[in-house]
C-alpha cells in the first residue's frame, strides 16, 4: 500500500504516503497551533507517540494539553525524566517502575540508603537541566534476548524480571531512551512526549519506603513522588493544596484534638478517646436516625463464623489471605480443620443467613438489614494509614433484599438517602455507574436488566453520572460515589452494588404472589463506607472544626473568676439538660488563655461569664469563626444553638 487514508476528528480525510509518521503528517496537514502543542496521538483507539508510522487507513486524533489523556502522557514522561536524573546522580540505583497516578507520578528505586531532602533537591535540579536540553524521547524495538542481556549487564535484575514476565512469547520489546542509552533507557510501552523540552511545570515532592510489586517480602525500595502540570499556575495551586492538606492531616489533628491514637501493639486499630468516641457515636446515631424512618432494621450478627460460611460465600477460596483466622479444635482438644473459624471481614454472609432463617413472603420485601458491628481485615502492614486504611473498622452497612421488579425503586430510594446524608455534611459528590466486566458470573440478560434498572434509577434521581464500562464487580453492576472535600480532593465513599450470586450461593428464596418460590436480589450498600475512613475524611474536610451538631465538645463555658463559677455551673447544667455537649473550664487562668485553649480545640461556641453576665443572667457569646457575638440571655443563646443543630448548619 503506497498511500493510506487518514480520517480526522471532524470527518475530513487526507491521503499520505504509507509510513509517514504522525508528527510529519501533522506538520503537513494540521494548523501550526496544533502541531506546536502536540504531545501524542490516538491512532484508532490506541495511544501512540508522534513518531508512530501511519501504515494503514486509520482514524487519527492529536493529543494536546487540553485533551483528557494529555496529563497521563505528560506525567508518565516526567516520571522517566525523574528516573534519568536519579540514575545520573546515583549511578548504582536500580530502576523499578514509574507510573503516572491521579495527582502526579512516582518512580521506585533500589538504592543503598534512603533519599534525603537534599537529594530530592538535587534530583529536581538535574531534571530541570535535562528538560532544558530538549532531549528526544525515542522508542526503540529491541530483540527480546538482547534486551534481557542488556539489562542484566547493567545490573538491573528487576527490569529483567519485568521483561520476562510482560513479554513472554514476544520476539521484540519496547524500550525508550532519553537522548541515548547512556543518558537513560527504560523498558516501557509508552507513549511519551516528543522531547524533554515539553516538560516544564513539575515538582519532586517526597520519598518513602516501598517494596517491589508492593510485597512486603519483596525487594526494599525507595519511592520518589512528584507531580507535573502544563502550567506553572496549576502547579502552584496544587502545591498550595498539598500544604493545606498537611495542615488538615487527620492523623495529626486526631491526636491534637484528643480524638484517637494508635499503638504498635494493635496495628491498624484505633484507640478512640472520649471525644473521638463521642464523635463516632454521634455519626452512628445520626445514621440510625436516617435509616430507621426509611424502613431499615438494625441487626447484629456474630463476629466469628465457621469456615463453612466463608466457603459458601466464596470468601474462603478468594479472600482468605485478607481474613484473620482462628484455629479450630475438635472434641479431643486437637487442631481440627473442619472447626476452623474466620473473623468477620464483611457483614453480607451473615445477613444471608438471617434472611434464610425464616420463611419470607414477597410482602416482606424490600427487607433492609442494617449493621454497625466491628469488622476485621488482615491488611498488609505497609498499606495501613491512619483511619483511611485500618484492620478494625465498622460500616454503616446494609443489605436490601428485593424482588427483580423492585430494583429501580429501591435504588431511587437509596439515591435520595445518599443526597440527604452528603447534604447534611456539605459534601458534593460525583457518581459512576460501573457495568459488566469481561469476566462475570450469571447470565448476560440478567446483567442487561440490572444495568437498565440502575440507569433508570439514576436518570430519575436527576444526579449527573458517568458510565465506567466494564468496571463492575464480577457478581453485579454497581454505583460508586466520590465525595469532594473542602480543598478539592475526591474520596470514594458510598457504593450501591447489585448481587445475584450470594442469594444463589445461599439458596435464598421468598414466596411470591403466585405462591411459588423465587430468588431475591441483594443490594449491598453503604453511605459513609467505614466509620473510620469517613471520620478521617470529615476531619480533613472541616480541618477539625466540626459544625455544631457534630462537634465532640459543642460549647465551652468560661468563667472569668471563681466568683462566676456558680453561674457557670448553672449554665452548664441547663445546656446539658437541653442535650448539648458542654465543658466548664474552672481553672484559675486568665480568660485569654481559656479562649485560646478552646479555639485550639476548635470548640464552636465559648460562653464567657463575668460580673455583668452573672448580674443580668446572661452569657457573652464568642464564636469559633465569628469572634465576639455580644451578650445574650441564656435562653436566647440556647434557642439559636438548638436551631443550628436541628438544621445541621
Amino acid at each position: 500500500m503506497s498511500q493510506v487514508t487518514i480520517t480526522l476528528p471532524d470527518g475530513s480525510e487526507r491521503a499520505v504516503a504509507a509510513g509517514t509518521t504522525v508528527s510529519a503528517f501533522a506538520q503537513e496537514a494540521l494548523p501550526g497551533g496544533v502541531v506546536r502543542k502536540a504531545l501524542a496521538a490516538y491512532v484508532d483507539d490506541t495511544l501512540v507517540d508522534l513518531s508512530h508510522p501511519l501504515t494503514a487507513n486509520t482514524r487519527l486524533r492529536i493529543v494536546t494539553p487540553d485533551g483528557p489523556d494529555a496529563l497521563y502522557v505528560y506525567r508518565h514522561s516526567t516520571a522517566h525524566l525523574l528516573a534519568a536524573a536519579v540514575t545520573q546522580l546515583f549511578p548504582e540505583a536500580q530502576c523499578g517502575i514509574g507510573p503516572p497516578i491521579e495527582d502526579g507520578f512516582y518512580y521506585d528505586f533500589v538504592v543503598s540508603r534512603p533519599f534525603l531532602p537534599e537529594d530530592l533537591e538535587k534530583i529536581e535540579k538535574k531534571m530541570k537541566e535535562l528538560a532544558q536540553q530538549d532531549l528526544v524521547f525515542e522508542r526503540q524495538m529491541w530483540d527480546r534476548d538482547e534486551a534481557i542481556e542488556f539489562f542484566k549487564k547493567r545490573g538491573e535484575p528487576l527490569k529483567v524480571q519485568l521483561i520476562q514476565e510482560k513479554t513472554e512469547g514476544q520476539s521484540q520489546v519496547s524500550c525508550y531512551t532519553i537522548k541515548d542509552r547512556e543518558t537513560f533507557v527504560d523498558f516501557c510501552v509508552g507513549p511519551h512526549v516528543p522531547s524533554t523540552a515539553k516538560l516544564k511545570a513539575f515538582k519532586v515532592l517526597h520519598a518513602s519506603a516501598a517494596y517491589w510489586k508492593g510485597d512486603a517480602q519483596g525487594t526494599p525500595m525507595q519511592r520518589i513522588y512528584g507531580t507535573a502540570f502544563f502550567k506553572d499556575d496549576d502547579l502552584k495551586q496544587h502545591l498550595t493544596r498539598i500544604e493545606e492538606a498537611k495542615k488538615r492531616d487527620h492523623r495529626k489533628l486526631g491526636k491534637d484534638l484528643g480524638l484517637f491514637n494508635f499503638h504498635q501493639w494493635a496495628p491498624g486499630a484505633a484507640f478512640w478517646q472520649g471525644k473521638g468516641t463521642t464523635l463516632y457515636n454521634t455519626l452512628a446515631n445520626y445514621m440510625r436516625e436516617v435509616l430507621f424512618p426509611a424502613g431499615y432494621t438494625e441487626v447484629k450478627t456474630p463476629l466469628i463464623f465457621n469456615k463453612s460460611l466463608w466457603e459458601t460465600s466464596g470468601h474462603w477460596a478468594h479472600y482468605r489471605e485478607n481474613m484473620f483466622l482462628v484455629e479450630g479444635k475438635g472434641a479431643d482438644g486437637q487442631a481440627d480443620d473442619a472447626s476452623a473459624m474466620g473473623v468477620k471481614a464483611m457483614n453480607c454472609p451473615g445477613h444471608m443467613l438471617m434472611f434464610g432463617m425464616e420463611t419470607r413472603s414477597y410482602r416482606d420485601l424490600p427487607l433492609r438489614l442494617h449493621e454497625q458491628t466491628a469488622l476485621h481485615r488482615n491488611e498488609a502492614s505497609g498499606v495501613l494509614s491512619g483511619l483511611t486504611r485500618v484492620r478494625q473498622f465498622s460500616q454503616d452497612d446494609a443489605h436490601c433484599f428485593v424482588m427483580e421488579s423492585q430494583i429501580r425503586s429501591e435504588v431511587e430510594h437509596l439515591m435520595a438517602l445518599v443526597k440527604r446524608v452528603y447534604g447534611d455534611f456539605g459534601l458534593a459528590f460525583d457518581v459512576k455507574l460501573s457495568t459488566r466486566p469481561e469476566e462475570f458470573l450469571g447470565e448476560q440478560a440478567t446483567w442487561d436488566h440490572a444495568e437498565t434498572e440502575l440507569k433508570a434509577a439514576l436518570d430519575a434521581s436527576g444526579v449527573p453520572y458517568v458510565v465506567n464500562e466494564g468496571d463492575g464487580a464480577f457478581y453485579g453492576p454497581k454505583i460508586d460515589f466520590d465525595v469532594t472535600d473542602a480543598i478539592g480532593r475526591k474520596w470514594q465513599c458510598a457504593t450501591v452494588q447489585l448481587d445475584y450470586q450470594l442469594p444463589q450461593r445461599f439458596d435464598l428464596k421468598y414466596i411470591g404472589p403466585d405462591n411459588q418460590e423465587h430468588r431475591p436480589v441483594v443490594i449491598h450498600r453503604a453511605i459513609f463506607g467505614s466509620f473510620e475512613r469517613f471520620i478521617g475524611v470529615l476531619i480533613e474536610h472541616y480541618a477539625g472544626a466540626f459544625p455544631l451538631w457534630l462537634a465532640p465538645v459543642q460549647i465551652a463555658v468560661l468563667p472569668l473568676a471563681d466568683r462566676h463559677l456558680e453561674w457557670g455551673q448553672t449554665v452548664r447544667k441547663r445546656l446539658i439538660e437541653a442535650g448539648f455537649r458542654v465543658e466548664l473550664d474552672a481553672r484559675v487562668e486568665k480568660i485569654g488563655f481559656k479562649i485560646r485553649e478552646a479555639q485550639l480545640q476548635k470548640v464552636p461556641y465559648m460562653l464567657i461569664l463575668g460580673d455583668r453576665e452573672v448580674a443580668e443572667g446572661q452569657v457573652a457569646v464568642r464564636s469559633r469563626s465569628g469572634g465576639d457575638l455580644g451578650a445574650k440571655t441564656l435562653e436566647e443563646f440556647l434557642a439559636s444553638a438548638q436551631s443550628e443543630v436541628t438544621e445541621r448548619r
